[in-house]
């Protein structure tokens, strides 16, 4: 099936984009059609800096091709050099009704967080829809809290095909099964808008220190502790083997282990997983031209079956 997904060039990817929803990502392509872009239009709505943009497109590209995007087999590129998509944005434009986007949460909860309540924060949700219908995308890997994006999609594809005739694929969500949140050194939710993440290829010794300043309660070493409400023990869950992370658990109910020991461990644990990957990151650091080269033939074959569709699109509206 051909799975499309997208991640915003924001800021350097962390441990919580990984095992929410990287990972998922990597272990789709085996089996399916991949269609993987950066976002980087989807990125102007919190107005981020032109050279911070510019170093985390190249940032985000080469953490996906260290951690094994491969591109026989998925097509990579920057949203911003496929422009058939925001044309098809427009045409979407013309026919989603305003209480549609209206109803959206994510808008909502943006603003809430501070974002300037701009145009562009608005109309997301069509630029969304149209990275998903353009190329026929049958399968969109998200978390549960985004099933909201896809029904909006389908929404928009079905008014488009009930007005102009058959013409987009209805794509199905596919919730991606992993952790529920992984959180970040203070207990919320990791994210780079709260300054809470580990990144996956920052230097190991600033792993340690801010695995060593994950928030913990107070509960005394000889106490028993409950796993299921401690933040480095869900951290644990996601590195450790279950054999591990069973003996875990029966530490922290039996009492005796501090959060301390806990921490040292998912250290190791951190550096070991990830270190395979850091030489290749290292590898395409010093391979920029590399790196521009993937993106530039995935944007030409990722435009070939855009083309198809907007065509499609244009002669369905009468301007083709």
């Amino acid at each position: 099936m051909r799975v499309l997904s997208g991640i915003q060039p924001s800021g350097r990817l962390h441990i919580g984009n990984f095992f929410g929803a990287m990972r998922q990502h990597l272990q789709l392509q085996a089996q399916n059609e991949g269609f993987y872009f950066i976002a980087d239009y989807h990125a102007l709505t919190s107005g981020p800096k032109p050279e911070a943009l510019r170093l985390n497109r190249y940032a985000v590209a080469m953490d996906y091709l260290a951690l094994g995007l491969d591109t026989s087999k998925t097509i990579f590129w920057c949203q911003s050099d496929v422009p058939q998509v925001t044309e098809l944005t427009w045409l979407l434009s013309c026919i989603t009704p305003m209480g549609l986007l209206q109803r959206c949460v994510s808008y909502k909860e943006k603003v809430a967080q501070g974002l300037t309540a701009n145009h562009g924060l608005f109309a997301y949700p069509v630029l969304q829809a149209a990275d998903i219908l353009i190329f026929d995308s049958q399968l969109v890997p998200v978390g549960a809290d985004q099933k909201q994006h896809i029904e909006v999609t389908r929404d928009i594809a079905g008014y488009f095909n009930n007005t102009y005739g058959e013409t987009f694929v209805l794509p199905k969500d596919y919730i991606i099964d992993s952790v529920a949140v992984v959180p970040g050194i203070d207990g919320r939710k990791m994210s780079k808008s709260y300054d809470n993440t580990i990144e996956i290829f920052e230097p190991e010794n600033s792993v340690k220190k801010k695995v060593m300043r994950i928030v913990t309660d107070s509960t005394p070493v000889e106490s028993p502790k409950d796993p299921d409400k401690c933040n480095v023990f869900a951290l644990l869950k996601l590195v450790a083997s279950t054999e591990e992370l069973a003996e875990w658990d029966k530490k922290y109910r039996q009492g005796g282990t501090g959060y301390g020991d806990a921490k040292k461990r998912l250290v190791e644990l951190l550096l070991e997983y990830f270190r395979p990957y850091r030489q290749k990151r290292q590898e395409l650091e010093n391979n920029i031209d590399y790196v521009k080269k993937v993106l530039k033939e995935g944007a030409e074959k990722a435009a070939a079956v855009a083309d198809v569709t907007l065509k499609r699109a244009r002669k369905a509206m009468g301007i083709e």
